[in-house]
């Protein structure tokens, strides 16, 4: 699995990678938040350190879990209650106190991989109503009819289709097909919106949900 680590301390850091690789995982190690932020979409957990030196490792947490589930265990020296409460409140799969046992955390490690659950971004194609689309292929068609979109306006629907019925919120739209949502324009996403509902030709098919994000309605009309 890939894993990534985030910690500032640079002898924590070396134990951590020396373990997880010694099972077979491949660790990527980060410093900062910051830099988590860019590099999350790369891994299948994360290892999360709450000392960072850009930003406390919660407000890291709460901002990971406005645009990702990925898993976080959170590994730290805190271990006062409000921490803790926070922490899985947050969204942390689990939250273990420094020191840590190398052979506890692998058996944490396998016991919330166990929990994760099969990615649906891994499909060929998505069948959503009447939409159908090859995602290898590239192609999209809605009622029979080929739908000629940009690559962007491609992605998207693509993403909405993954999640059909569900709100997917403009904070995971910018942070998967721009890379980082509390940088990207989100102005670049409402041009791309635009042009893919004009293009679908079907009012109500994508829906604004206010202030949270976008729904793409299953119909097979």
């Amino acid at each position: 699995m890939d894993l990534l680590i985030v910690e500032d301390d640079d002898a924590v850091a070396a134990a951590l990678i020396d373990a997880v690789q010694a099972v077979g995982h491949r660790p990527t190690r980060v410093g900062r938040g910051a830099d988590a932020l860019l590099r999350h979409r790369q891994a299948g957990m994360i290892l999360l350190d709450l000392g960072l030196p850009d930003m406390d490792g919660l407000e890291l947490l709460r901002k990971l879990r406005q645009v990702t589930q990925i898993p976080v265990l959170i590994l730290t020296a805190r271990d006062d209650e409000r921490s803790v409460v926070r922490g899985l409140r947050l969204g942390a799969d689990d939250y273990l106190v420094k020191p840590i046992r190398l052979v506890e955390l692998l058996a944490r490690i396998e016991t919330v991989a166990r929990r994760m659950p099969k990615d649906s971004a891994t499909a060929r194609s998505i069948v959503a109503g009447g939409l159908t689309i090859d995602i290898e292929g590239r192609a999209a068609r809605l009622n029979g009819h080929e739908l000629r979109l940009t690559a962007k306006e491609f992605d998207l629907l693509t993403l909405l289709a993954q999640h059909a019925g569900t709100v997917v919120t403009r904070e995971q739209i910018l942070d998967t097909l721009w890379g980082d949502a509390f940088l990207a324009v989100s102005r670049s996403l409402d041009v791309h919106l635009t042009g893919l509902r004009a293009k679908l030709a079907s009012p109500g098919l994508i829906v604004n949900v206010r202030g949270v994000g976008y729904r793409l309605e299953v119909t097979d009309s």
